[in-house]
């Protein structure tokens, strides 16, 4: 073999690559990428809101031996090493804890993600006719471009809960007998007009109208003949009246299943993976955790997409309370200031995604600091548009743990940041866990069609997120 040149042998000491995961992984750790994200899949399809997602990580929770937070309370059960406990707010934000041999005082590893998506609702008086149609008002949930969401097949998910308390739960489109529903556009011969807006203008918010009939009630009496036989369908089928919508979230999402994409089939394609990737391999990661040295905490929070606001996302005070429970539980004399420690001396991984490089769209990326797919999972140092407005812009120090934590457990990954400088930018919950002093860096997979209907994943960064938050909980 022919001895290598001081300047090759420089190079490859000195310089840095990120590696590609499919070239680096065995055949038996290939397998394992495409299992996990089977499992990924049927989770994708069963959690298309934020309400159901919650609810079947309470049933892979239990499952699993997770006793309910309730439970612990009411039984006065004293919490030791490996107890696994789940805590459910409201049905919209999760809490799942594996007791560590360490005192919570000392602090605990956290994995946060949200799971909330961009979506449309029905507005809380929606169904009306015109001009022989029966159709529903929205309002768009988060960050959307418009125009992806017309013509495409879609499904009504929710609940809706009834005067006398009965909660009625909705889910239309997505067996393969279901109808399903559209939001019309323009036929390209009259679009003239429409054309000439700008691609925000084109669609209106208002003009989201949700295409839901066009049979009408055989009654020449009556007016909004169509409007009547929806009513009569859905109130033969549920029991609800047109009042009910006042008491109900229903929401709009792409109807269909996650998809392989590719003929290699090496990534996923589906909607709500911004941030049910990251929920998905935070839940699995923290699973496979028995008896960590720190407490383990996979944290699943609501409206991240509308700026963490409200008594289900991560500015509540949710999680603080849950954690004052463990302490009075586990700590003979219980103080806030115990409380205040514990939260202090806590590492957190912000899970969340970011936008991929896109080689359709190369102008708006940083190529030397820009995730890439199939790369690993993305450390995110800074969030925040331009000037590093609103991020956390996480310490060194935590960074070099959380990059030994990786290479130490063979984990492949990468680092990125949001589009070029004046390009825009984003936010995650990484502030808000921050603000209680804990060590906070997002971390997460890089996907592409970021905010869309289908959103594409590579399994590949899916594993490495499962693996890396698996290490960072038993490190």
């Amino acid at each position: 073999m022919a001895k290598k040149s001081k300047g090759k042998e420089l190079q490859e000491a000195l310089t840095h690559k990120w590696k590609n995961v499919w070239e680096v992984i065995e055949d038996d750790e290939k397998e394992k990428v495409f299992e996990i994200n089977e499992e990924y899949k049927d989770f994708l399809d069963k959690g298309k809101t934020e309400r159901e997602a919650a609810q079947e990580i309470i049933k892979i929770a239990e499952e699993k031996g997770y006793i309910s937070m309730d439970e612990i309370i009411e039984k006065k059960i004293k919490p030791t090493p490996g107890t696994k406990i789940y805590a459910n707010n409201k049905d919209k934000s999760i809490a799942l804890f594996v007791i560590g041999k360490e005192k919570l005082e000392k602090g605990m590893h956290i994995v946060g993600s949200h799971l909330d998506a961009p979506r449309i609702d029905l507005k809380q008086f929606p169904l009306y006719e015109d001009s022989g149609l029966a159709l529903c008002k929205t309002h768009y949930y988060g960050g959307i471009k418009k125009y992806q969401w017309v013509t495409l097949p879609l499904a009504l998910h929710g609940v809706i809960i009834k005067e006398n308390g009965e909660k009625v739960h909705i889910s239309i489109g997505e067996d393969e007998g279901d109808p399903v529903f559209f939001i019309t556009d323009l036929l390209p011969h009259l679009a003239k007009d429409q054309m000439e807006k700008k691609m925000g203008e084109g669609i209106t918010g208002e003009g989201l109208n949700l295409l839901v009939g066009s049979i009408p009630f055989k009654d020449d009496e009556i007016n909004e003949k169509v409007k009547l036989n929806v009513l009569n369908i859905l109130h033969e089928k549920y029991g609800i009246t047109e009042e009910d919508f006042t008491s109900a979230e229903l929401e709009i999402v792409p109807a269909g299943k996650a998809r392989d994409v590719g003929v290699d089939r090496s990534m996923v394609g589906g909607y709500g993976q911004d941030d049910r990737v990251c929920v998905y391999t935070s839940l699995k990661a923290i699973l496979d955790v028995e008896k960590p040295n720190k407490t383990a905490v996979a944290l699943f929070v609501d409206k991240e997409e509308i700026g963490s606001v409200g008594n289900t996302s991560m500015e509540s005070k949710f999680f603080e309370n849950i954690v004052s429970e463990l302490i009075y539980l586990t700590e003979k004399n219980y103080s806030e200031l115990i409380v205040k420690r514990a939260l202090a001396n806590s590492c957190v991984l912000s899970a969340d995604t970011l936008g991929a490089f896109d080689p359709n769209y190369p102008e708006v990326l940083d190529k030397l600091n820009a995730p890439y797919v199939g790369k690993g999972v993305t450390i995110v140092k800074y969030t925040g548009a331009r000037g590093k407005g609103g991020s956390n812009d996480a310490n060194s120090e935590y960074l070099v743990k959380i990059r030994k934590i990786f290479n130490d457990n063979n984990v492949v990954w990468q680092m990125g940041e949001l589009g070029k400088v004046d390009q825009g930018g984003g936010g995650t919950i990484a502030y808000i866990l921050a603000n209680y002093g804990m060590e906070v860096v997002d971390c997460g997979v890089a996907l592409l069609s970021v905010h869309a209907p289908y959103e594409i994943a590579s399994k590949a960064d899916v594993y490495m997120a499962y693996k890396g938050y698996n290490a960072f909980y038993n490190a």
